[in-house]
């Protein structure tokens, strides 16, 4: 009977296999890698030399590996490195093929929050900023059947500019109407505006819509939180702890669900 979030994470999509397969069904003539019987050293190699040269490599990608590791010394996707707040559920898996049936039988939401990887259009749409999560096209976020999993209550979604007016239409399909937005101005550690890359002008902000479906939740109280948040900038994707700060203000003691959820928001309310 206690309130609790349910956090679900998209799991990576690798495209790598697809390419395998092409790779394993060309034809053995044409393949483009070499086994030790298609290729003779010359014989002039100095076989010593290219020992070495080997040996630096595997060494230098050791390095890098390690290297890589403590930048990164949590995989997002090792569960076992990290422990699962008493009151959260997280649940690992690919939106596209989850059993949203058997979720919606179990529990309807009060609050739901969502910040889909949205598929960005155009030749340079990052400016030159990579992107370190795959993307899902509009038909696989649209199809998340989320009119099963709420009855009443609110729906947040994070938006990009490009997918502004198609989110709002997604909202009205859903069966939700627009009643607010949230912006959340990013800061620096020396609570300066951060200012990020953009088409026309500098992006300092991101923008959440809130819709709201049926009737109030239980328990909602109104007017306790601004709809601006002013908060350092973290890692790339990473939202504020104030937006669930402010979901459990405005619905306390409700029953939440986080859809494309990260390892480092995993709440414990």
């Amino acid at each position: 009977g206690h309130n609790f979030w349910t956090q679900i994470r998209l799991l990576e999509m690798s495209t790598k296999k697809t390419g395998k397969r092409k790779l394993e069904n060309q034809d053995e003539s044409n393949k483009p890698w070499l086994n030790d019987e298609d290729y003779e050293l010359p014989s002039d190699i100095d076989e010593q030399k290219l020992t070495q040269i080997v040996n630096d490599l595997r060494k230098a990608i050791v390095d890098l590996e390690k290297d890589l590791e403590k930048e990164n010394p949590l995989d997002d996707f090792e569960v076992e490195t990290f422990t699962i707040p008493p009151h959260c559920v997280p649940i690992r898996c690919d939106v596209r093929y989850f059993d949203w049936d058997a979720l919606a039988h179990e529990v309807s939401f009060d609050v739901i929050t969502m910040d889909p990887p949205w598929k960005l259009a155009g030749s340079a749409p990052t400016r030159g900023v990579a992107i370190a999560y795959s993307q899902l096209p509009n038909s696989d976020i649209e199809n998340i059947p989320i009119p099963k999993l709420q009855e009443n209550g609110f729906l947040f979604i994070w938006v990009i500019n490009a997918r502004y007016a198609f989110a709002i239409e997604l909202m009205e399909k859903w069966g939700y109407r627009l009643v607010d937005n949230i912006a959340w101005v990013k800061s620096t550690v020396n609570r300066r505006m951060a200012k990020g890359h953009g088409f026309y002008l500098q992006h300092a902000k991101e923008t959440c819509l809130i819709g709201k479906k049926g009737s109030d939740p239980p328990n909602m109280r109104m007017g306790v939180k601004s709809d601006v948040i002013f908060s350092r900038r973290r890692g790339q994707s990473q939202k504020p702890e104030e937006i669930y700060e402010l979901i459990e203000a405005l619905v306390p003691d409700g029953k939440y669900l986080e859809i494309f959820a990260r390892r480092n928001n995993l709440r414990n309310y």
